[in-house]
């Protein structure tokens, strides 16, 4: 969905902290930062209602944003949202200043096309498994693509597309992180095909020992924290 949410009104917010960001939220407000391009971090108010609806359009997430900030713009990129752990309630916004010079990472989602007609399903009766659904690039923002389009109509079964295989538009680049060349999509063979066991069983499930680290950033400058 192209072009449906560019321009995001806010307010300038006067007051700080935990108790100020939870007297918004009873009214209706988003409490909410801008930050970035060597400016001072600005702290704003935004609709709720009207931010709920921004978030469920998936351009708002990786498009050049116009900032209406009380009839002043600014060009912005969506940075980071939290929610409520369990009411459908925005608690709290984070936008970053762009330079139309200078490059910017952020993530863009993947659209895969093809899927139906790809021998893989249309021959094999295998299923298409997305390994990645968005991508981290960098680019000025001037070049920022909604999405990166794949095309797997030819992907036969058992095999995969990677990073290297992709087509970026002019001046996108992907960001890997050190990784060689990531898996982005598989196609999988179907359950009893040739390869299992007489009893249709692919092999004994080993439990790994290893736990996964995670880590949490919290954006909330003024400490208001979800409620």
């Amino acid at each position: 969905m192209q072009g449906t949410v560019t321009v995001v009104k806010a307010e300038n917010r006067g007051t700080i902290g935990t108790s100020a960001s939870k007297k918004l939220r009873r009214i209706g407000k988003v409490p909410g930062v801008v930050y970035g391009s060597n400016s001072k971090p600005i702290l704003i108010q935004l609709d709720h209602n009207q931010i709920a609806l921004s978030l469920d359009v998936e351009a708002f997430h990786s498009s050049i944003l116009d900032l209406d900030l009380d009839g002043k713009s600014e060009k912005v990129l969506l940075r980071e949202y939290q929610m409520h752990p369990y009411k459908r309630q925005v608690t709290h916004i984070d936008f970053q200043r762009v330079d139309e010079k200078k490059k910017i990472h952020t993530n863009v989602p993947l659209h895969f096309i093809g899927e139906e007609d790809c021998p893989a399903v249309k021959m094999a009766g295998g299923t298409i498994s997305h390994i990645l659904n968005d991508i981290e690039i960098t680019c000025l923002p001037k070049n920022l693509p909604e999405f990166i389009e794949i095309d797997i109509s030819e992907l036969e079964i058992g095999n995969s597309m990677h990073v290297s295989q992709l087509k970026f538009p002019s001046g996108v680049e992907p960001v890997l992180h050190g990784q060689d060349d990531p898996v982005v999509v598989t196609a999988v063979k179907p359950k009893g095909s040739a390869g299992e066991d007489e009893d249709g069983v692919d092999g004994k499930m080993v439990s790994s020992d290893e736990g996964d680290d995670s880590s949490e950033k919290s954006t909330d400058s003024d400490g208001g924290s979800s409620s």
